[in-house]
């Protein structure tokens, strides 16, 4: 198995398309919400793909190659989960012309673009299932779905009780996959956005398609189209049934995670986030591993500030983190500057763009997280060690023999001695917020709550 060779460079940037930037309101349409007033789950804000397209140079200055998008296809909800057309995006974000402009302005500055791919389930207004509500039994599309019993009701109040549907949301009933029919229309679909250029998918709930011959023959498709696509699933655990020639490149690193909040939150020990670290790493082999999605926020959780206890400090901590260890970082739209957010849809904010509203100095530091990403070859393909210490702190190596890079992390509530020649290095060391030099047998003391993130470049 081969994976992408772009992926040792790449950060991302998930973008919630509805609430990054609007760039005007579709002609003849009303009723959206203001742009930043409080997110609910029905309304919209007017985030559009044009509006991505202004943005890309903001995008760039941040740094940032690869970008992720929630749904972009035709939907009547803000989240885009229940398409009800997919060989057409949404009219409330633009048009094909849009996303091609897209494509081709993201390309020429060496930005990926990856798309979310939902192929579990549709929305109540897709053909096939609209068919199914008008006639019923006699309907051509019955075995599209699963129906559990006559008449099929979708519009009630309540779970479904009458056809299968993801979590028993009505607004979302489950593909039968098996049926010929469905896998014909879903395929042609999939080969239809990739041939537009994309550079890969994102799988929404795979785990709900338990078919290896599905993925197979989508990961054939895809892979045939565009060998250098990429493509990630949401799985939240850790299951290496998931990855392979059989399957996806990489997962989204939701264990690691995990991890990652409990530790810089100080509710486990150092000992026993790197055990937690190298569960994951046993599981996988090194190309999976490395091509994982290393995220702190998405549009499924809190914001990573709110997680963090709205601490700006473990907020840095974790962003450290994710940069440090194996995989690929992907940053949450605003989660740079940070956007405050709770629970769904309330992490669906709009991006404020007045830059008075903006934390610069995290943004600065994130900046410089990303800028030693795609410069230093020890954290795209260099092996991880722990570095044994004092076990108030964590130390974290990696390295491929051209550099080497250091992370010491201390979450504790208590100042931390490090002694620099625990590392065993030879070679002055860049601490790449500070700009500090460290060398030689030098003692220094950790303060509560802060990293160093030492280079050898």
């Amino acid at each position: 198995m081969t994976v992408p060779a772009w992926l040792n460079q790449a950060v991302f940037y998930q973008i919630f398309p509805d609430r990054f930037y609007q760039s005007g309101l579709p002609l003849g349409m009303s009723g959206f919400e203001p742009w930043g007033s409080p997110p609910t789950i029905h309304g919209f804000q007017g985030g559009n793909l044009t509006g991505i397209v202004e943005k890309l140079d903001y995008l760039t200055e941040l740094g940032i190659n690869a970008l992720y998008l929630n749904p972009i296809f035709q939907s009547p909800s803000n989240h885009r989960y229940n398409i009800t057309e997919y060989f057409a995006i949404d009219p409330k974000l633009g048009n094909l012309d849009d996303f091609r402009l897209l494509i081709t302005r993201a390309h020429e500055r060496g930005i990926k673009v990856v798309l979310d791919g939902v192929f579990n389930h549709c929305g109540r207004g897709f053909f096939a299932f609209d068919d199914l509500l008008e006639n019923q039994q006699r309907s051509v599309y019955r075995d599209w779905f699963y129906v559990k019993q006559y008449p099929v009701d979708a519009y009630s109040p309540g779970e479904a009780k009458t056809y299968e549907a993801w979590w028993g949301f009505k607004s979302l009933p489950k593909f039968n996959v098996s049926n010929p029919g469905v896998r014909d229309y879903l395929f042609r679909a999939i080969r239809f956005w990739t041939e537009q250029g994309i550079d890969g998918w994102r799988l929404d709930v795979p785990n709900e398609i338990d078919d290896d011959a599905f993925w197979f023959e989508f990961r054939t498709l895809v892979k045939g189209i565009n060998p250098d696509a990429y493509l990630v699933g949401e799985i939240w655990d850790i299951n290496p049934r998931w990855v392979g020639d059989a399957h996806f490149d990489g997962l989204m690193n939701y264990p690691l995670r995990a991890a990652i909040l409990d530790y810089v939150n100080a509710k486990i020990a150092s000992q026993q986030f790197i055990e937690k670290v190298q569960e994951i790493t046993r599981a996988y082999s090194e190309e999976n591993l490395f091509s994982h999605l290393n995220l702190l926020g998405s549009h499924d959780t809190e914001r990573i500030l709110r997680m963090c206890q709205s601490d700006k400090q473990r907020l840095f901590m974790a962003f450290c983190l994710i940069f440090a260890l194996p995989g690929i970082p992907c940053i949450y739209y605003g989660d740079e500057i940070g956007m405050d957010g709770g629970k769904d849809p309330d992490c669906r904010r709009a991006f404020l763009w007045a830059e008075n509203t903006w934390d610069k100095d995290l943004r600065e530091k994130i900046k410089r997280l990303i800028n030693v990403r795609k410069t230093c070859s020890a954290l795209q393909n260099g092996a991880l060690e722990f570095i044994p210490s004092n076990p108030g702190l964590g130390i974290i190596k990696r390295s491929d023999g051209k550099s080497a890079v250091f992370v010491v992390v201390n979450p504790g509530s208590n100042k931390e001695t490090f002694y620099l020649a625990c590392l065993n290095i030879d070679r002055q060391l860049k601490e790449i917020i500070s700009e500090s030099v460290f060398s030689g047998d030098m003692t220094c003391e950790i303060p509560p709550k802060s990293v160093l993130f030492l280079t050898t470049g």
